[in-house]
Protein backbone atom coordinates (compact mmCIF):
# COMPACT_ATOMS: atom_id res chain seq x y z
CA UNK A 1 0.00 0.00 0.00
CA UNK A 2 1.27 3.47 -0.86
CA UNK A 3 2.67 5.61 1.90
CA UNK A 4 0.07 8.30 2.76
CA UNK A 5 0.62 11.81 1.45
CA UNK A 6 1.21 14.23 4.34
CA UNK A 7 -1.07 17.28 4.42
CA UNK A 8 -0.68 20.12 6.93
CA UNK A 9 -4.24 21.13 7.75
CA UNK A 10 -3.09 24.46 9.23
CA UNK A 11 -1.70 25.73 5.92
CA UNK A 12 -2.98 29.07 4.61
CA UNK A 13 -6.48 29.81 5.83
CA UNK A 14 -6.36 26.44 7.61
CA UNK A 15 -10.04 25.61 7.15
CA UNK A 16 -12.09 22.68 6.00
CA UNK A 17 -11.30 23.38 2.34
CA UNK A 18 -7.97 21.55 2.70
CA UNK A 19 -9.72 18.41 3.92
CA UNK A 20 -12.50 18.50 1.31
CA UNK A 21 -10.12 18.88 -1.63
CA UNK A 22 -7.76 16.24 -0.26
CA UNK A 23 -10.63 13.77 0.19
CA UNK A 24 -11.88 14.29 -3.37
CA UNK A 25 -8.45 13.88 -4.97
CA UNK A 26 -7.55 10.95 -2.74
CA UNK A 27 -10.73 9.13 -3.75
CA UNK A 28 -10.25 9.77 -7.48
CA UNK A 29 -6.54 8.96 -7.62
CA UNK A 30 -6.69 6.21 -4.98
CA UNK A 31 -3.85 7.87 -3.11
CA UNK A 32 -4.06 7.69 0.72
CA UNK A 33 -3.29 10.75 2.80
CA UNK A 34 -2.80 11.84 6.38
CA UNK A 35 -4.01 15.30 7.38
CA UNK A 36 -2.77 16.73 10.66
CA UNK A 37 -3.39 20.01 12.50
CA UNK A 38 -6.86 20.03 10.93
CA UNK A 39 -8.45 23.45 11.48
CA UNK A 40 -5.99 23.98 14.33
CA UNK A 41 -6.19 27.78 14.09
CA UNK A 42 -9.96 27.88 14.43
CA UNK A 43 -11.96 28.69 17.56
CA UNK A 44 -13.39 25.15 17.45
CA UNK A 45 -10.44 23.18 15.99
CA UNK A 46 -10.58 19.73 14.47
CA UNK A 47 -13.38 17.92 12.68
CA UNK A 48 -16.83 19.47 13.16
CA UNK A 49 -20.13 17.95 12.04
CA UNK A 50 -19.89 18.85 8.35
CA UNK A 51 -16.22 17.79 8.07
CA UNK A 52 -17.01 14.48 9.73
CA UNK A 53 -19.84 13.93 7.28
CA UNK A 54 -17.51 14.52 4.32
CA UNK A 55 -15.08 11.89 5.61
CA UNK A 56 -17.88 9.47 6.44
CA UNK A 57 -19.51 9.95 3.04
CA UNK A 58 -16.32 9.27 1.09
CA UNK A 59 -15.47 6.37 3.39
CA UNK A 60 -18.78 4.81 2.39
CA UNK A 61 -18.41 5.71 -1.30
CA UNK A 62 -14.89 4.25 -1.59
CA UNK A 63 -14.98 1.55 1.12
CA UNK A 64 -12.02 3.36 2.64
CA UNK A 65 -10.06 2.46 5.72
CA UNK A 66 -9.61 5.38 8.10
CA UNK A 67 -7.90 6.37 11.31
CA UNK A 68 -8.76 9.18 13.69
CA UNK A 69 -12.21 9.99 12.33
CA UNK A 70 -13.93 11.35 15.45
CA UNK A 71 -15.53 14.67 16.36
CA UNK A 72 -12.83 17.24 17.17
CA UNK A 73 -10.00 15.12 15.79
CA UNK A 74 -7.12 17.14 14.32
CA UNK A 75 -5.50 14.18 12.55
CA UNK A 76 -6.98 11.60 10.20
CA UNK A 77 -5.64 9.04 7.75
CA UNK A 78 -7.70 8.01 4.72
CA UNK A 79 -7.05 4.89 2.59
CA UNK A 80 -9.57 4.82 -0.30
CA UNK A 81 -10.50 1.99 -2.61
CA UNK A 82 -12.49 2.21 -5.84
CA UNK A 83 -15.27 4.82 -6.08
CA UNK A 84 -18.65 3.09 -5.93
CA UNK A 85 -21.44 4.88 -7.82
CA UNK A 86 -24.91 4.44 -6.39
CA UNK A 87 -27.86 5.93 -4.55
CA UNK A 88 -26.64 7.84 -1.49
CA UNK A 89 -28.31 9.87 1.24
CA UNK A 90 -26.29 12.01 3.64
CA UNK A 91 -27.49 14.36 6.35
CA UNK A 92 -25.37 17.18 7.77
CA UNK A 93 -26.69 18.19 11.16
CA UNK A 94 -26.47 21.61 12.87
CA UNK A 95 -27.32 23.35 9.56
CA UNK A 96 -24.00 22.21 8.11
CA UNK A 97 -23.67 23.16 4.47
CA UNK A 98 -24.66 20.60 1.83
CA UNK A 99 -22.76 22.54 -0.85
CA UNK A 100 -19.54 22.25 1.16
CA UNK A 101 -20.19 18.52 1.45
CA UNK A 102 -20.55 18.47 -2.34
CA UNK A 103 -17.05 19.92 -2.68
CA UNK A 104 -15.77 16.61 -1.33
CA UNK A 105 -18.12 14.07 -2.95
CA UNK A 106 -19.38 15.56 -6.23
CA UNK A 107 -16.19 15.39 -8.29
CA UNK A 108 -15.43 11.73 -7.40
CA UNK A 109 -18.94 10.71 -8.46
CA UNK A 110 -18.57 12.63 -11.73
CA UNK A 111 -15.58 10.40 -12.52
CA UNK A 112 -17.05 7.11 -11.25
CA UNK A 113 -17.89 4.15 -13.48
CA UNK A 114 -21.66 4.53 -13.25
CA UNK A 115 -24.50 6.94 -12.56
CA UNK A 116 -25.34 8.12 -9.06
CA UNK A 117 -28.19 9.75 -7.21
CA UNK A 118 -27.54 11.95 -4.19
CA UNK A 119 -29.98 13.10 -1.54
CA UNK A 120 -28.44 15.63 0.82
CA UNK A 121 -30.08 17.06 3.94
CA UNK A 122 -28.75 20.07 5.85
CA UNK A 123 -28.06 23.76 5.26
CA UNK A 124 -28.78 24.87 1.71
CA UNK A 125 -28.55 28.63 2.28
CA UNK A 126 -26.23 29.26 5.23
CA UNK A 127 -23.36 31.69 5.96
CA UNK A 128 -19.80 31.02 4.82
CA UNK A 129 -20.74 28.58 2.08
CA UNK A 130 -22.03 28.70 -1.50
CA UNK A 131 -25.84 28.74 -1.55
CA UNK A 132 -27.66 26.03 -3.46
CA UNK A 133 -28.57 28.51 -6.18
CA UNK A 134 -24.91 29.29 -6.86
CA UNK A 135 -24.16 25.60 -7.24
CA UNK A 136 -27.13 24.99 -9.53
CA UNK A 137 -27.05 28.17 -11.63
CA UNK A 138 -23.36 29.06 -11.87
CA UNK A 139 -21.14 26.07 -11.10
CA UNK A 140 -23.13 23.29 -12.79
CA UNK A 141 -23.71 25.18 -16.07
CA UNK A 142 -19.99 26.04 -16.20
CA UNK A 143 -18.99 22.44 -15.54
CA UNK A 144 -21.28 21.31 -18.36
CA UNK A 145 -18.71 22.84 -20.71
CA UNK A 146 -16.17 20.41 -19.23
CA UNK A 147 -18.38 17.40 -19.87
CA UNK A 148 -20.00 17.15 -16.43
CA UNK A 149 -23.59 15.94 -16.70
CA UNK A 150 -25.71 16.51 -13.60
CA UNK A 151 -29.07 17.98 -12.72
CA UNK A 152 -30.28 19.06 -9.32
CA UNK A 153 -33.42 20.18 -7.54
CA UNK A 154 -34.29 21.60 -4.15
CA UNK A 155 -37.24 20.17 -2.23
CA UNK A 156 -36.76 22.07 1.01
CA UNK A 157 -34.62 25.04 1.97
CA UNK A 158 -32.27 24.86 4.95
CA UNK A 159 -31.53 28.19 6.67
CA UNK A 160 -29.33 28.72 9.73
CA UNK A 161 -29.78 27.63 12.50
CA UNK A 162 -32.40 24.91 11.90
CA UNK A 163 -31.09 23.51 8.63
CA UNK A 164 -33.05 20.51 7.43
CA UNK A 165 -33.06 21.52 3.77
CA UNK A 166 -33.16 18.81 1.12
CA UNK A 167 -31.61 18.71 -2.34
CA UNK A 168 -31.30 15.92 -4.89
CA UNK A 169 -28.73 15.39 -7.64
CA UNK A 170 -28.51 12.95 -10.50
CA UNK A 171 -24.98 12.47 -11.81
CA UNK A 172 -24.07 10.84 -15.12
CA UNK A 173 -20.33 10.06 -15.12
CA UNK A 174 -17.97 11.54 -17.67
CA UNK A 175 -15.07 9.46 -19.03
CA UNK A 176 -12.77 12.47 -18.82
CA UNK A 177 -13.00 16.15 -18.03
CA UNK A 178 -12.52 18.53 -20.95
CA UNK A 179 -10.27 21.59 -20.61
CA UNK A 180 -11.86 25.01 -20.54
CA UNK A 181 -10.73 28.60 -21.12
CA UNK A 182 -12.44 31.43 -19.25
CA UNK A 183 -10.15 34.37 -19.91
CA UNK A 184 -12.66 36.91 -21.22
CA UNK A 185 -16.26 36.99 -20.08
CA UNK A 186 -17.56 39.17 -22.93
CA UNK A 187 -20.37 41.73 -22.65
CA UNK A 188 -23.25 41.46 -20.17
CA UNK A 189 -26.28 39.82 -21.74
CA UNK A 190 -28.66 39.66 -18.78
CA UNK A 191 -28.92 40.30 -15.05
CA UNK A 192 -31.61 38.42 -13.20
CA UNK A 193 -32.19 36.97 -9.80
CA UNK A 194 -34.38 35.76 -6.97
CA UNK A 195 -35.67 37.25 -3.74
CA UNK A 196 -36.94 34.51 -1.43
CA UNK A 197 -38.30 34.30 2.10
CA UNK A 198 -39.72 31.74 4.48
CA UNK A 199 -41.84 32.39 7.58
CA UNK A 200 -41.43 36.16 7.16
CA UNK A 201 -43.73 39.00 6.02
CA UNK A 202 -44.15 39.30 2.25
CA UNK A 203 -42.81 42.85 2.32
CA UNK A 204 -39.33 41.52 3.22
CA UNK A 205 -39.01 39.82 -0.16
CA UNK A 206 -40.45 42.89 -1.91
CA UNK A 207 -38.08 45.30 -0.18
CA UNK A 208 -35.08 43.13 -1.06
CA UNK A 209 -36.13 43.11 -4.68
CA UNK A 210 -36.91 46.83 -4.91
CA UNK A 211 -33.67 47.91 -3.26
CA UNK A 212 -31.64 45.70 -5.59
CA UNK A 213 -33.46 46.94 -8.69
CA UNK A 214 -33.13 50.58 -7.64
CA UNK A 215 -29.38 50.32 -7.18
CA UNK A 216 -28.77 48.25 -10.32
CA UNK A 217 -30.61 50.87 -12.40
CA UNK A 218 -28.91 53.83 -10.75
CA UNK A 219 -25.36 52.52 -10.34
CA UNK A 220 -24.92 49.83 -12.99
CA UNK A 221 -27.25 51.51 -15.50
CA UNK A 222 -28.90 48.23 -16.35
CA UNK A 223 -32.27 46.59 -16.04
CA UNK A 224 -32.68 43.36 -14.09
CA UNK A 225 -35.39 40.75 -13.74
CA UNK A 226 -35.80 39.59 -10.13
CA UNK A 227 -38.52 37.09 -9.28
CA UNK A 228 -39.99 36.56 -5.82
CA UNK A 229 -40.72 33.38 -3.89
CA UNK A 230 -42.81 34.37 -0.91
CA UNK A 231 -42.89 31.16 1.10
CA UNK A 232 -40.21 28.62 0.29
CA UNK A 233 -40.56 25.39 2.31
CA UNK A 234 -38.19 25.36 5.28
CA UNK A 235 -37.97 24.50 8.97
CA UNK A 236 -37.50 28.09 10.07
CA UNK A 237 -37.39 31.74 9.02
CA UNK A 238 -34.94 32.98 6.45
CA UNK A 239 -34.45 35.37 3.56
CA UNK A 240 -32.19 35.23 0.52
CA UNK A 241 -31.31 37.39 -2.45
CA UNK A 242 -29.45 35.98 -5.46
CA UNK A 243 -28.20 37.90 -8.49
CA UNK A 244 -27.03 36.09 -11.61
CA UNK A 245 -25.17 37.96 -14.34
CA UNK A 246 -24.93 36.24 -17.71
CA UNK A 247 -22.01 37.33 -19.83
CA UNK A 248 -21.39 36.17 -23.38
CA UNK A 249 -18.88 33.55 -22.24
CA UNK A 250 -19.36 33.07 -18.50
CA UNK A 251 -21.74 33.25 -15.55
CA UNK A 252 -21.28 34.93 -12.18
CA UNK A 253 -23.43 34.88 -9.06
CA UNK A 254 -23.74 37.05 -5.96
CA UNK A 255 -25.97 36.57 -2.94
CA UNK A 256 -26.79 37.62 0.58
CA UNK A 257 -28.70 36.10 3.48
CA UNK A 258 -31.00 37.76 5.96
CA UNK A 259 -30.63 37.42 9.72
CA UNK A 260 -32.42 38.64 12.82
CA UNK A 261 -32.35 42.45 12.94
CA UNK A 262 -30.82 42.82 9.47
CA UNK A 263 -32.87 45.13 7.24
CA UNK A 264 -34.06 43.78 3.89
CA UNK A 265 -32.30 46.70 2.21
CA UNK A 266 -28.96 45.62 3.68
CA UNK A 267 -29.48 42.10 2.32
CA UNK A 268 -29.95 43.61 -1.15
CA UNK A 269 -27.03 46.01 -0.72
CA UNK A 270 -24.57 43.22 0.06
CA UNK A 271 -25.42 41.32 -3.11
CA UNK A 272 -25.40 44.44 -5.30
CA UNK A 273 -22.09 45.63 -3.83
CA UNK A 274 -20.46 42.31 -4.76
CA UNK A 275 -21.98 42.47 -8.24
CA UNK A 276 -20.63 45.99 -8.76
CA UNK A 277 -17.11 45.05 -7.70
CA UNK A 278 -17.13 42.19 -10.19
CA UNK A 279 -18.50 44.24 -13.08
CA UNK A 280 -15.80 46.87 -12.51
CA UNK A 281 -13.10 44.20 -12.79
CA UNK A 282 -11.81 42.47 -15.88
CA UNK A 283 -11.85 38.92 -14.53
CA UNK A 284 -13.38 36.22 -16.68
CA UNK A 285 -15.05 34.58 -13.66
CA UNK A 286 -15.98 35.57 -10.12
CA UNK A 287 -13.78 34.51 -7.18
CA UNK A 288 -16.23 31.89 -5.90
CA UNK A 289 -16.29 30.07 -9.23
CA UNK A 290 -12.49 30.25 -9.49
CA UNK A 291 -12.13 28.56 -6.09
CA UNK A 292 -14.52 25.74 -6.94
CA UNK A 293 -13.26 25.04 -10.47
CA UNK A 294 -9.65 24.42 -9.40
CA UNK A 295 -9.91 20.63 -8.71
CA UNK A 296 -11.85 20.04 -11.94
CA UNK A 297 -9.32 21.95 -14.05
CA UNK A 298 -6.42 20.12 -12.43
CA UNK A 299 -7.89 16.79 -13.59
CA UNK A 300 -8.95 17.89 -17.09
CA UNK A 301 -7.16 16.35 -20.07
CA UNK A 302 -5.50 19.36 -21.69
CA UNK A 303 -4.63 22.94 -20.85
CA UNK A 304 -7.14 25.11 -19.00
CA UNK A 305 -7.02 28.75 -17.97
CA UNK A 306 -9.08 31.51 -16.40
CA UNK A 307 -8.85 35.05 -15.17
CA UNK A 308 -10.67 36.05 -12.00
CA UNK A 309 -11.64 39.33 -10.40
CA UNK A 310 -9.97 38.33 -7.11
CA UNK A 311 -7.50 35.69 -6.02
CA UNK A 312 -8.69 34.31 -2.70
CA UNK A 313 -7.08 32.36 0.10
CA UNK A 314 -9.34 29.45 -0.83
CA UNK A 315 -7.98 29.45 -4.38
CA UNK A 316 -4.36 29.49 -3.17
CA UNK A 317 -5.11 26.73 -0.67
CA UNK A 318 -6.70 24.53 -3.34
CA UNK A 319 -3.68 24.99 -5.62
CA UNK A 320 -1.40 23.99 -2.74
CA UNK A 321 -3.38 20.82 -1.94
CA UNK A 322 -3.55 19.78 -5.60
CA UNK A 323 0.22 19.86 -5.93
CA UNK A 324 0.46 17.18 -3.23
CA UNK A 325 -1.56 14.75 -5.35
CA UNK A 326 -0.94 15.65 -9.01
CA UNK A 327 2.09 16.27 -11.16
CA UNK A 328 0.58 19.20 -13.02
CA UNK A 329 2.20 22.47 -14.02
CA UNK A 330 0.27 25.43 -12.59
CA UNK A 331 1.05 29.01 -13.59
CA UNK A 332 -0.37 31.89 -11.53
CA UNK A 333 -0.27 35.64 -12.01
CA UNK A 334 -1.55 38.05 -9.36
CA UNK A 335 -1.49 38.30 -5.58
CA UNK A 336 -4.11 37.48 -2.99
CA UNK A 337 -6.89 40.04 -2.99
CA UNK A 338 -6.13 41.18 -6.54
CA UNK A 339 -7.31 40.12 -9.97
CA UNK A 340 -5.29 37.32 -11.49
CA UNK A 341 -4.85 34.49 -13.95
CA UNK A 342 -4.32 30.76 -13.49
CA UNK A 343 -3.27 28.20 -16.10
CA UNK A 344 -3.08 24.41 -15.86
CA UNK A 345 -0.72 22.68 -18.27
CA UNK A 346 -1.88 19.06 -18.41
CA UNK A 347 -0.48 16.63 -20.95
Amino acid sequence: MDRPIEIDGSYGEGGGQILRTALALSAILRKPFTAHHIRSKRKNPGLQAQHLKAVEALTQMTEAETEGVTFGSQKITFFPNKILPGDYRFEVRTAGSVTLLLQAIFLPLCLAQGSSRLTLVGGTHVPWSPPFHYFSRVLLPTLKGMGVSSNTSIEKWGFYPKGGGKIELNIVPTPELKPISLLDRGPVQRIHGLSAISHLPRQVAERQKEQALKRIRAEIHSEADISIQYEVPSNGPGSFLFLLVEHERSLAGFSSLGSRGKPAEKVADEAVDALKVFLRSEGGIDPYLADQLIPFLALAKGNSSFTTSRITEHLLTNLWVIQHFLNVTILKWGEKGEGGRVEFLNK
